[in-house]
């Protein structure tokens, strides 16, 4: 099924440039505050590198979209929907493969029912397994896909600076260029609507809109001694049947922070923090020997979660009955405590 999440890649001029009294550059900001945390691939890759250059980095918001540059010319494009990096898991023969669109309401937030489309949406982006299929030697039937979407973080004091509520929703369509009904506006909406959500019974929930803000929350649920893993792919693979390798291992219990990425006109993470999780590295190689070195996530009390969540749909089984999983998409990172 084509997607409908309509990409949009907004252009934005930026005239304002940093002074050496402003903030640090986000790459230095998370040295400064996680020393001996390495910062993931699923991080790196939405950073602008020209930010840690010492010339600053220049800002402006106006109207037709976002670019961000350091005086070098040139922009970022960024894109709102699209299809994002995801990855989508059948354990066994009996069924086919279900594969979940992210949009309009996430799989990850589980105070919503699944709706149709992710039912039904061949995106290949998500699947929930039960955690006895993850051990050694087990086979998978597995999609892994890289990340096509191409929104990067903002500065902190630029995106503090851009209205993110449902209150003022205009602003923002008016500050992306965006008309109000379209597909890209209907994005926007969906996602402010997930970020203000009340969030399940026993889970904080925040959405990051920047790095600052991401490691901010994270650290402040988890402490500072931590590890930031992301799911690492060499490059995208079709669909074939992977088989767990040795090495996989039991990262961390509770708790744990994951951080899904949204669709936006620039990098947004849902953040939610849990105390009832199981945290994997899982070594997988595929049929044609493509390796993948994959994160896998398992909630061992679903019981606050939606009755009818699509996880319990694809998997039927009832909320709080058994642990539920899933493999992390390649734009997506998890916090737990060293």
């Amino acid at each position: 099924m084509e997607n409908l999440l309509l990409p949009i890649f907004a252009l934005l001029n930026l005239a304002v440039v940093a002074t050496h009294g402003a903030a640090l550059p986000p790459q230095l900001y998370w040295k400064s505050l996680l020393p001996t945390t390495p910062i993931p691939n699923a991080i790196t890759r939405i950073l602008r590198p020209d930010w840690v250059e010492e010339k600053g980095t220049a800002v402006n918001v106006g109207k037709g979209g976002v670019n961000v540059h350091a005086g070098k010319g040139g922009g970022t494009n960024v894109n709102v929907g699209g299809k994002g990096g995801g990855v989508s898991v059948n354990a066994g023969h009996k069924k086919k493969p279900v594969h979940v669109s992210v949009g309009p309401k996430s799989p990850f937030d589980y105070v919503y029912a699944a709706t149709a489309t992710q039912l039904h949406d061949a995106t290949k982006v998500a699947l929930f397994f039960l955690e006895k299929d993850l051990h050694y030697g087990t086979k998978l039937d597995a999609h892994f896909t890289t990340s096509s979407n191409q929104a990067t973080f903002l500065p902190r004091q630029v995106a503090d600076s851009i209205p993110f509520s449902s209150d003022k929703v205009d602003d923002v369509f008016t500050k992306f260029s965006i008309k109000p009904g379209s597909e890209e506006a209907h994005i926007i909406e969906n996602t402010l609507s997930e970020c203000e959500e009340t969030g399940i019974k026993g889970e904080g929930k925040y959405c990051a809109t920047s790095l600052e803000s991401m490691v901010e929350f994270s650290t402040f649920q988890l402490g500072k001694n931590v590890k930031v893993l992301s799911t690492e792919i060499d490059k995208e693979t079709g669909l074939q049947k992977y088989t767990g390798a040795p090495g996989g291992k039991k990262i961390s219990g509770d708790p744990a922070v994951v951080c899904h990425n949204q669709n936006y006109p620039y990098a947004v993470f849902y953040c939610h923090k849990t105390e009832s999780t199981r945290t994997y590295s899982v070594p997988l190689v595929g049929a044609n020997g493509i390796r993948v070195k994959a994160v896998a996530v398992c909630h061992t009390d679903t019981s606050q979660w939606n009755p009818k969540h699509l996880a319990f749909q694809v998997l039927n089984v009832k909320p709080g009955t058994v642990p539920i999983c899933h493999f992390l998409p390649q734009d997506h990172v998890v916090w737990v405590q060293k």
